[in-house]
């Protein structure tokens, strides 16, 4: 078992925190998106489910089975999705990142391009993975470009995959990134996030005191 699989990552754009019970509320808040759950159980849609969705996902993660994060928004403070490295291959170096949603007003923001860059650093150094994999619903085009966009590479599909509550029978397809990808990986998320912020709007000038 990694001894830190997760950890504080902070980013400026998003801080990934281990989950903790303190999250809740704030991630059931963030949760009330129906379009977040188009390709994924939808968890969200009650607080019973999201609460059964929430602590299995804190027990797996206490356990060291896998390693669940809070994605909090830096500039608020508040939990805006949820994140986790799964399917733990310490043996063979390898992982998974996957279980990822963000609420809709962070999608195109840097926050998943951030999200990513921290977790693929960590796994690719503190925890010395050589294979981090990725995947998703064969139809779900907005995740697939993002993987493509890392640049991540598809590796096939797997046809009737899984079983998913609210969808039915899924194909996976699966994407990888390994150690040697990760350098040029690493440059292209800099790169893309450094648009981000040049792209961002200049504050304006603070209003002189009245005296």
């Amino acid at each position: 078992m990694w001894d830190r699989l997760t950890t504080r990552l902070e980013g400026q754009i998003v801080v990934l925190e281990p989950l903790e019970a303190s999250h809740e509320d704030g991630l059931f808040a963030a949760a009330q998106h129906p379009e977040i759950w188009t390709w994924l159980a939808p968890v969200g849609e009650s607080r019973e489910y999201f609460s059964a969705w929430f602590a299995a996902s804190l027990a797996e993660s206490r356990a060291g089975r896998e390693g669940v994060f809070a994605t909090i928004d830096r500039a608020s403070g508040q939990p805006i999705g949820s994140t986790r490295y799964l399917n733990l291959r310490e043996e063979h170096r390898g992982l998974e990142i996957g279980w990822t949603w963000l609420e809709p007003a962070m999608w195109r923001t840097g926050a998943n391009v951030e999200a990513k860059l921290l977790m693929l650093e960590h796994a690719f150094g503190a925890l010395g993975c050589m294979r981090v994999e990725l995947k998703t619903d064969a139809r779900n085009e907005r995740s697939r470009a993002a993987m493509e966009a890392l640049p991540a590479r598809f590796e096939g599909v797997f046809r009737k995959h899984m079983l998913m509550p609210g969808i039915g029978v899924r194909d996976s397809a699966y994407y990888s990134v390994i150690d040697d990808d990760w350098p040029a990986v690493r440059a292209n998320l800099q790169r893309r996030l450094a648009a981000v912020s040049a792209q961002a709007p200049t504050p304006p000038e603070a209003t002189p005191p009245s005296t």
